[in-house]
């Protein structure tokens, strides 16, 4: 060995994408009326069409490695990744953080755990609009790129504590 190496450590490759965690933050499937449902709306189950969707959900994560599932406590989130984490051999963790009205502050507290990568996160409509919202507003995508549909996935790609990169995949 050259004189002088022999404690030399191998140096990290010089990439971003090392240091990014994947997150997938889907939107619940599609359930029944709110107007139609007179029990607790924490336990509004899916429509059939959204029974659908989430085992079409399968199907899309195919090429994606995902280590956990964390859901909204609310029915419809929870059946909307069941089928996933069934194929998977996963357990669904409800999460509190993820349920209406905690909004981006319930995502960014995942964001923001350097032990996580490869999660998917169940949540509700007003949370992914505003993580669109905070998407737009970093620079991440363009005003109109993407939504927020029922069924629908926004894969991110988060460096730190924020989304670096983003892309939105339409619901199945």
């Amino acid at each position: 060995m050259a004189k002088g190496l022999e404690f030399a450590r191998p140096q990290a490759a010089a990439r971003v994408d090392a240091l990014s965690r994947s997150f997938y933050v889907v939107r619940h499937a599609k359930a029944g009326s709110r107007g139609h449902w007179s029990g607790d709306d924490q336990k509004r189950p899916l429509s059939n069409k959204g029974i659908k969707q989430a085992e079409d959900l399968v199907k899309l994560f195919r090429p994606f490695s995902i280590a956990e599932i964390y859901s909204s406590p609310y029915l419809r989130c929870i059946q909307t990744v069941e089928p996933l984490a069934r194929a998977r051999r996963l357990e669904v963790e409800p999460s509190i953080e993820l349920a209406e009205g905690h909004g981006l502050a319930g995502l960014m507290e995942f964001f923001g755990d350097p032990a996580l990568d490869d999660v998917v996160l169940s949540t509700h409509g007003d949370v992914v609009w505003e993580l669109v919202e905070d998407l737009v507003q970093r620079g991440v995508i363009k005003a109109g790129e993407g939504g927020f549909e029922k069924g629908s996935t926004w894969v991110l790609e988060v460096d730190g504590d924020a989304p670096a990169k983003a892309r939105y995949i339409p619901a199945p």
